[in-house]
């Protein structure tokens, strides 16, 4: 009898243990089977919003028309919605009884190049830029995917708002290329018109990872970035008789060459960092010395040091490089740093693990893939550098046919990076695991209702 009794505990025990571990697993498969089972019955409009997002791209500060899709789809879901938030941002609010608030962003704006992918869907359309010149204009960063994605997570939430409790803050950005949208929501008051969020979170596509899996970093995830404007001033003259001018495009391509020891003899090879000279303007024609060489360039960095550093490097080099080219003081190089700044975006590390392990047990360890640091920029760092401390957390959806991915690992090819006019995502699989990681991060962070 006594060994019977014992068996049976074990027995009894075994059960407990079991039932446990099931009630866990279901808890934390809750989002995924709301967003698996939304997905089989709605995906075919999710895949049709995407081509017409990606045949109708939009310029930064020029998104009248995707905030206003936006705008509809969420007021049609039952959203407070707030618009004029900097450029064509806009939020959208829906309370679901007292619980956690949850921010996620998506960004809505293209970029002026012309698609080259050969896709059935590809953007065709021009517009006119800032600078009033006609330009080929094209989703060569996904903005598409993520305002997809946006808008399915969106769905499936309200669908399945009987599973968890809190307020949701649905943002999309104006401008996330030009570096300006997220300071012109702060500066337009975004977390005083909106619930004071205890988590934001927003996704980015990878050129470089498979559709189907997730990439993360907790802490540092993308550099910081500076966008400079420098003049560099000269004395012109005919080009027979260089020796009566100061050259400013020699004098430019000196300093461009010097710049280049900055990163690779003054910062410690530890620490990332860029400088690149991305344009450079001067002369009119072949036998005219210009007056000046207008540069402009990107600084990228992780650490206020190293930025500051080649900041006052770029200063000293240019003003030396000057004077020994016999230009007096009043025709030192002008460096212009261009607002705002865009900080590091360093995600938070208590809610990076907490996200990971999540995405872990509903995707698979082998598909959620510790990613390496890149020197991309990216302005959702804003929304975690307010007065307001919001813990933050953007993770990478990967993007690319995992086929091509193989093939060009095997052939040691570069794939198409972002802003590249041959970026192709692979809708289907990266628009549903899109979905399916918002929606079950959602539903871990706004907890068991």
């Amino acid at each position: 009898m006594k060994g019977n009794s014992i068996k049976n505990m074990q027995k009894f025990i075994l059960s407990l243990v079991l039932i446990l571990v099931m009630s866990g697993a279901m808890a934390q498969s809750a989002g995924l089977k709301s967003a698996n089972d939304f997905l089989r019955d709605n995906y075919s409009s999710l895949d049709k919003l995407y081509k017409h997002l990606h045949q109708n791209p939009e310029l930064s500060l020029q998104e009248k028309n995707a905030s206003e899709l936006i705008a509809s789809e969420l007021q049609s879901l039952g959203f407070e919605v707030i618009k004029n938030l900097g450029g064509y941002s806009m939020a959208g609010i829906y309370k679901n009884g007292k619980g956690p608030t949850l921010l996620i962003r998506t960004d809505m704006d293209a970029l002026p190049v012309e698609e080259k992918t050969g896709l059935p869907y590809a953007s065709k359309v021009k517009a006119i830029n800032a600078e009033g010149n006609e330009v080929s204009v094209m989703h060569a960063c996904g903005h598409d995917l993520h305002m997809t994605v946006f808008v399915g997570a969106a769905r499936t939430l309200i669908k399945a708002k009987d599973q968890w409790k809190g307020t949701l803050v649905m943002v999309a950005q104006s401008a996330e290329e030009t570096g300006q949208g997220a300071d012109l929501m702060f500066k337009a008051g975004l977390y005083n018109k909106i619930p004071k969020p205890d988590y934001a979170i927003a996704l980015h596509d990878n050129p470089n990872l498979e559709a189907g899996k997730l990439g993360y970093r907790d802490g540092a995830f993308l550099a910081g970035v500076d966008m400079v404007d420098m003049t560099v001033f000269g004395e012109g003259g005919h080009g027979a008789a260089p020796h009566t001018t100061k050259d400013p495009i020699v004098l430019s391509a000196q300093i461009i060459m010097a710049f280049q020891t900055i990163v690779s003899r003054e910062i410690n090879p530890l620490e990332p960092a860029v400088v690149t000279v991305g344009s450079i303007h001067g002369g009119t024609v072949h036998n005219i010395i210009p007056d000046e060489v207008k540069l402009q360039l990107t600084l990228r960095s992780y650490s206020e040091e190293v930025r500051n550093h080649i900041i006052a490097s770029m200063h000293r080099i240019s003003k030396n490089l000057a004077l020994a080219a016999g230009l007096p003081e009043d025709k030192i190089p002008v460096i212009k740093l261009r607002e705002p700044y865009s900080a590091p975006l360093i995600n938070n590390t208590a809610l990076a693990k907490r996200i990971v392990s999540v995405f872990s047990k509903n995707f698979g360890s082998d598909n959620v893939v510790e990613m390496p640091l890149y020197m991309f920029g990216e302005d959702f760092a804003f929304f975690g550098r307010q007065d307001i401390k919001v813990p933050i957390l953007m993770f990478w959806l990967g993007a690319v046919d995992p086929a091509k991915v193989q093939s060009a690992r095997e052939k040691g090819e570069q794939l198409p990076s972002l802003h590249s006019p041959l970026f192709a995502p692979l809708p289907d699989p990266a628009i549903k695991t899109g979905v399916k990681a918002m929606v079950v991060a959602a539903f871990e962070l706004f907890g068991k209702p």
